[in-house]
């Protein structure tokens, strides 16, 4: 496959190139940072360009060098995030706010806008998978901004779900689970003080045990990559915790129904009569 790779020199994303490339992929990464070292050790398969994905001119100028070199691309992967502004939404900096959701939402949907015409043109079902994030299924204090974006980004792939049915084309949000990251770095960094106690030791912790597991969360976006997915679309599915290896026994009943999806609660819904 020819996979374009948001976020692709550290963390996740970097995990997912190593992965992709050493499954036999071709892999485009897009990052700020330097990818020279990825590059060398794999000439023939890893293209690189420096990207701000939040920045729709950065995104449509790649995504111009990347068509003219592949018209056609099998897979998008948005794993690029930050996040950015930690603080109780009454007392955030407005402007680091808004530039985190904006790095966070417009970064996952700008290479999406600026790829889609390259990803209609694959041979075979093309594939979008988009990381989600702590805080976008329930509330997280001080995280609203992170959380607020990462909602965002849910929403945005069950909405193109919905409006692209029928066409050749899955995409699906997944939650990764609590990685060991730079993310789990930036909140023990800041300390209790700035990300909360809670947060806090819930990063001191995960970071001495170990975290979720790395390998489950990438072998969850490549089984969403392969023909086993398909049809398997507008859904947000948890690496750690969903029975993610079998769903593909159930597509029919899931494309009737709205199991991994956001959707509002009623009181009827637990049994419960508040009129």
């Amino acid at each position: 496959m020819r996979v374009v790779l948001t976020g692709s020199s550290s963390g996740i994303g970097r995990a997912l190139a190593e992965r992709l490339l050493t499954h036999g992929h071709e892999v485009w990464g897009l990052a700020r940072s330097d990818q020279t070292e990825l590059v060398t050790r794999h000439p023939a398969a890893f293209r690189a360009s420096r990207c701000d994905v939040a920045d729709w001119s950065q995104v449509e100028r790649t995504a111009a060098e990347i068509v003219a070199v592949w018209p056609a691309i099998d897979a998008l992967i948005c794993c690029a995030g930050v996040q950015g502004e930690i603080a109780p939404a009454g007392a955030a900096d407005p402007l680091r706010w808004s530039a985190t959701v904006r790095a966070n939402l417009d970064g996952t949907y700008f290479p999406i806008r600026a790829l889609f015409a390259a990803l209609r043109c694959a041979p075979r079902r093309a594939k979008i998978v988009c990381l989600s994030g702590g805080g976008a299924t329930k509330a997280r204090a001080r995280f609203s901004a992170y959380g607020v974006a990462k909602t965002g980004v849910v929403r945005l792939v069950e909405m193109i779900a919905d409006e692209e049915l029928g066409a050749p084309l899955d995409i699906n949000a997944i939650a990764p689970g609590a990685i060991n990251t730079r993310l789990t770095d930036e909140v023990i960094a800041l300390g209790p003080t700035v990300v909360g106690d809670a947060e806090y030791q819930a990063a001191v912790k995960q970071k001495a045990q170990g975290g979720q597991s790395l390998d489950r969360a990438l072998g969850l976006v490549e089984w969403l990559l392969s023909p086993a997915s398909d049809g398997i679309t507008g859904r947000l599915l948890a690496a750690p915790w969903d029975p993610w290896p079998t769903l593909d026994a159930h597509t029919a009943e899931l494309a009737a129904c709205d199991i991994y999806t956001l959707r509002r609660i009623t009181p009827e819904e637990r049994g419960k009569k508040w009129s």
